[in-house]
C-alpha cells in the first residue's frame, strides 16, 4: 500500500507532508515550494526534492501494510502480579494477560536515496556513539541510554522530522535506506532546508514548541549521588560545600527517600526525613536548592498506588500510572504537591520515565541490538498505545509541567528526566544520558551522543559526571542497594573496583568534571563511589584542586552560559554544537565528534584518555599534551595561555590533569563574573567582557529574574555588544527590555584578551570604545 500523499507549505523552507492510507489511493504529478525548497511527485509516488532547484534527496516508493494491533487485558480475571525487585528498581510483570485486538492501523517504511558522501547525524542519543548513521541500522525506542528523537540531519543542508511516536527503525545498506515505522494511522513528516544548522534546528522547535527557560541555578552546579539517606544528610553536605567556600546551587535525593517496600510512594518516610521542611530552610538559607527522585511506578499497598487504582488510571502492568490521561496526570502531580513539593523540594528528577525495560536491563551478555528492540518494543507495546510507545516520557514531562505551573508561577518547572522526545524541551525537561559505567572508552561516547541529541534539536542534555556505574569485577562492591540479584550485569562494568581510592578513576572523574563544565547541566552522580569533593583530595593535592578549578571555572562563565540560555529560548539555538554547525564546508570539521563548541565562541577538546594512571592506580609515564584540530576560516586563542592559531590544521597543547584544551573563537565576546557562589548571587564584582581580536563579533548578554515565568511576558533585558575589528572598537548597545530586581547600573572592566583596557560602569546607554 503507498496510500495518498498531501504537501502543505508551513514556512518557508518547510514543507509538511503527510501520508494517508484510509481512502482511495490517488496518482498523479504534484509539484509544491516553500522559498528555496521544492519537492515534485510522480505517478507512482516517488519525490524529488530541490533546493534552489538542485536535487537535495529522492524518496522512493512507500510500503505499508495494515496490521492488527492488540490490546493486553485479562479480561475480568484478577491479575496474576509478579513483582521483581530489579537494578532498576522494582517491578510489576502481569502473568496472565491476553492479546486482545482492539483497532487497525499501518506498519510500513519511506525509502530515500542519498547522495554518496551525505552522511546523516541526530536521531537522539544512544549508547554507541554513532556520529554518521550511514550504514547502520539504528533501533529508536525508550531504554535505559536511550533517549530517540524523530529527527536527522543531513551533511547537505536539510533535516527530517518525523510525527510519529511508535517505535522506529533507520535502516541504510544495500538493500535499503529508509525510515521503519512500527504502527501509524496516519504519516506526517516534515522536511526543513537551511542549508545552515541553526535554520534548521529553528524549524524543528517551530514544529515542536520553543524550550522552556530553566531556573538560572539549574546552570551552577548540581551535586548527586547515589544516595543520601536523610534530610540533614542533604544539608550538612551542602554546608560542608559552604564551609569550604565552594559554589553550589543544587543538592539531589535520589530515590529511597521512601519508607521501606514502598517503592515509588511520594511520601517521605518519617524515621528520616520528618524535619525535612526545616532542613529545606537550612539549605535555601545557603542559597541551594533541592531535587528528588521520583518514579512513574509504584508497589502496590501503598497510599499513592491505591488512589491511583481507585481512580483506573493504571496501565495494564498495575504499578505505572497513566501518563496519557489527562485526570492521571492531575492526580499523580497533587501527590507530588504534597509529599514533596510542599515539604522544600525545589525540582524532580523523573527517573524511569521510558517506563519499561523488560528482561534487557539484566543478565551478563549484552543482546544483538536487534534482539534488545524486539523484546523492550515488546514491553512498551504490551503497556502503552502502540502508536504512542515512544511518548511515555514526553506526556509525564507534561503533566509535571503543566500543574506546576497551575500550582505557582514563582518557580520555573525544572525536570531531569531519563527518557525525552520531540517537544519535551516545552516542559522545562533536562534529558541525561542514563547509567552509564566508568570507562574511557564510555566518556568519549557520551561526547557523540550529546552532539546528537543537540544535532536533533533538543537543547538541553546532561550526563553523569565520572559514569553511574564505577565497579566491574568486585560485584559485592555494587552501590546499588535496590538489586539482590548477585549476577554480574553486562552494564554494570564500571572498571574501577576501588572506586576514588583507586587514583585511575580519579583521574577519569576529573577529565568527565572538565567535559561537564561545558554542558548545559553540570551535575555529578553515581553509585558505588561518593562523589563529593572532598573525596577526591584535600585542598592542595592534584584530583582535589583539578576539581575545585573548573568548579570556579563555570561559575565565572555564568554569564555567558546563562546569555546562551537566553537564545535557547529566544533564538530556538542549542549550547552544545556541533562543529558542523558553523564549519559545514570544512569536511574534516563536519565529521569530528570528540570537539564540540560550546556556544559560538568556545572550542571544547574534552581529554579521553588517561595520561597520569591506569585502573589500580598504576602509574603512566606518558607526555601530558593533547592534539587538537582547530576549524578553518579562523583565527583560534588558546584560553589557558592566550597563544593565537590559524585554524586549518592540528596542535598539540598542554594537557596536565587541570588542563583541558580550551580554545575561544577570533571576534568573540565573553561576559565573565569573579567571585560567584551560586548563579543567582548579586556580587559587586565588576563585570567582566573579554574581547578576542581578529574577526569582527558580536553577543547578545541576556539577563533575567533567574525564576519565574516573566519571561514570557518580556520581562528580560538584552544587550548587543558588538566588535569591530578594523576599527578596534567595542559597542556595547543600549539596553532592550527590563525586569523586577534588575541592576540599572553595573560595574565592568574591559579586557582585549586578558589585558584591561577599561574600567568603569554600564547604565544601559549605548557605549563606543577604542581598546
Amino acid at each position: 500500500m503507498k496510500g495518498t500523499r498531501t504537501f502543505t507549505k508551513i514556512q518557508t523552507n518547510i514543507i509538511k507532508c503527510t501520508l494517508r492510507f484510509d481512502g482511495e489511493e490517488k496518482t498523479g504529478e504534484t509539484f509544491i515550494q516553500a522559498g528555496d525548497l521544492s519537492a515534485k511527485a510522480n505517478e507512482d509516488g516517488e519525490i524529488a526534492w530541490y533546493a534552489d532547484g538542485a536535487l537535495l534527496l529522492q524518496e522512493g516508493q512507500s510500503e505499508f501494510t495494515k496490521i492488527a494491533v492488540m490490546k493486553y487485558t485479562t479480561e475480568g480475571e484478577e491479575p496474576v502480579i509478579r513483582r521483581v525487585k530489579t537494578v532498576d528498581g522494582e517491578r510489576n510483570f502481569i502473568d496472565n494477560l491476553r492479546e486482545v485486538k482492539d483497532h487497525e492501523a499501518y506498519q510500513g517504511r519511506l525509502t530515500f536515496r542519498f547522495s554518496e558522501d551525505e552522511s546523516i547525524h541526530g536521531f537522539g542519543q544512544a549508547e554507541d556513539g554513532v556520529f554518521d548513521y550511514r550504514g547502520h541500522t539504528h533501533y529508536l525506542y525508550q531504554h535505559n541510554m536511550r533517549i530517540p528523537m524523530p529527527m536527522f540531519l543531513s551533511s547537505k543542508g536539510y533535516g527530517i522530522y518525523f510525527d510519529a511516536e511508535c517505535l522506529l527503525t533507520f535502516h541504510d545498506d544495500e538493500a535499503y535506506t529508509g525510515m521503519y515505522f512500527d504502527c501509524v494511522s496516519s504519516l506526517t513528516y516534515y522536511v526543513i532546508y537551511g542549508p545552515d544548522a541553526d535554520r534548521i534546528i529553528r524549524g524543528f522547535r517551530c514544529l515542536t514548541g520553543e524550550a522552556a527557560m530553566l531556573p538560572k541555578w539549574a546552570f551552577g552546579f548540581v551535586q548527586s549521588k547515589e544516595q543520601y539517606y536523610s534530610a540533614k544528610e542533604l544539608a550538612d553536605t551542602v554546608r560542608h560545600y559552604r564551609d569550604l567556600k565552594l559554589p553550589i546551587d543544587c543538592i539531589v535525593q535520589d530515590w529511597n527517600s521512601w519508607e521501606k517496600d514502598q517503592w515509588g510512594n511520594k511520601h517521605l518516610d518519617p524515621a528520616r526525613y520528618s524535619d525535612m521542611e526545616e532542613r529545606a530552610k537550612e539549605i535555601h538559607d545557603m542559597h541551594v536548592h533541592t531535587m528528588v527522585s521520583v518514579w512513574p511506578n509504584m508497589n502496590s499497598g501503598t497510599a499513592d498506588y491505591e488512589e491511583l487504582l481507585a481512580a483506573g488510571h493504571l496501565l495494564n502492568d498495575l504499578a505505572t500510572y497513566d501518563a496519557f490521561d489527562e485526570e492521571a496526570r492531575s492526580i499523580y502531580w497533587k501527590q507530588v504537591k504534597e509529599g514533596l513539593f510542599d515539604r522544600g523540594f525545589d525540582s524532580f528528577w523523573c527517573d524511569s520515565t521510558e517506563p519499561f525495560s523488560g528482561p534487557d536491563w539484566g543478565g551478563e551478555i549484552k543482546r544483538e541490538p536487534w534482539k534488545r528492540y524486539q523484546i523492550v518494543g515488546e514491553e512498551h507495546t504490551k503497556y502503552l498505545p502502540r502508536e504512542r510507545a515512544n511518548a511515555y516520557a514526553l506526556e509525564h514531562a507534561r503533566g509535571i509541567f503543566e500543574n506546576q505551573r497551575r500550582t505557582t508561577e514563582e518557580k520555573r518547572v525544572l525536570n531531569l528526566t531519563r527518557s525525552g522526545y520531540a517537544g519535551a524541551q516545552k516542559y522545562g525537561a533536562v534529558v541525561w544520558s542514563g547509567d552509564t559505567y566508568a570507562s574511557w572508552e564510555t566518556l568519549k561516547r557520551q561526547i557523540t551522543e550529546g552532539l546528537n541529541m543537540a544535532i536533533s534539536g533538543y537543547p538541553w542534555w546532561t550526563l553523569d559526571i565520572g559514569g553511574f556505574f564505577t565497579v566491574g569485577e568486585k560485584w559485592e562492591n555494587r552501590g546499588c542497594g535496590c538489586n539482590t540479584d548477585p549476577t554480574p550485569k553486562w552494564f554494570w562494568r564500571g572498571r574501577y573496583d576501588d572506586g576514588v581510592k583507586d587514583k585511575g578513576y580519579c583521574e577519569l572523574y576529573v577529565r568527565w568534571f572538565e567535559l561537564g563544565t561545558f554542558l548545559p547541566m553540570f551535575r555529578s552522580h553515581g553509585t558505588d563511589t561518593p562523589r563529593e569533593i572532598w573525596n577526591f583530595g584535600e585542598p592542595g593535592t592534584p584530583f582535589y584542586d583539578a576539581i575545585e578549578k573548573y568548579l570556579r571555572l563555570r561559575y565565572l562563565f555564568i554569564p555567558y552560559i546563562y546569555s546562551l540560555a537566553g537564545q535557547v529560548r529566544l533564538n530556538q539555538s542549542v549550547m552544545m554544537r556541533s562543529l558542523m554547525f558553523d564549519f559545514m564546508d570544512d569536511k574534516r570539521s563536519a565529521a569530528e565528534h570528540q570537539e564540540y563548541l560550546f556556544g559560538r565562541a568556545l572550542l571544547v577538546c574534552p581529554v579521553t584518555e588517561p595520561m597520569y594512571y591506569e585502573a589500580k592506580s598504576t602509574p603512566l609515564h606518558k607526555e601530558k599534551v593533547w592534539k587538537c584540530y582547530l576549524p578553518s576560516g579562523t583565527l583560534w586563542y588558546d584560553y589557558w595561555t592566550g597563544d593565537c592559531y590559524k585554524g586549518v590544521h592540528s596542535v598539540t597543547v598542554r594537557a596536565e590533569l587541570d588542563r583541558m584544551p580550551l580554545f575561544v573563537r577570533a571576534g568573540s565576546i565573553l561576559p565573565l563574573q569573579q567571585g560567584l557562589s551560586y548563579a543567582q548571587e548579586k556580587v559587586e564584582t565588576p563585570l567582566e567582557l573579554h574581547v578576542y581580536p581578529g574577526e569582527n563579533g558580536e553577543f547578545v548578554y541576556y539577563d533575567d529574574s533567574g525564576d519565574g515565568y516573566g519571561y514570557e511576558n518580556g520581562e528580560y533585558e538584552t544587550v548587543v555588544i558588538s566588535w569591530s575589528d578594523r576599527e578596534r572598537k567595542l559597542t556595547i548597545g543600549e539596553r532592550s527590555g527590563s525586569f523586577p530586581g534588575m541592576q540599572t547600573k553595573r560595574p565592568i572592566r574591559i579586557y582585549l584578551v586578558d589585558t584591561l583596557k577599561y574600567e568603569g560602569s554600564y547604565e544601559g546607554e549605548r557605549m563606543e570604545l577604542v581598546l
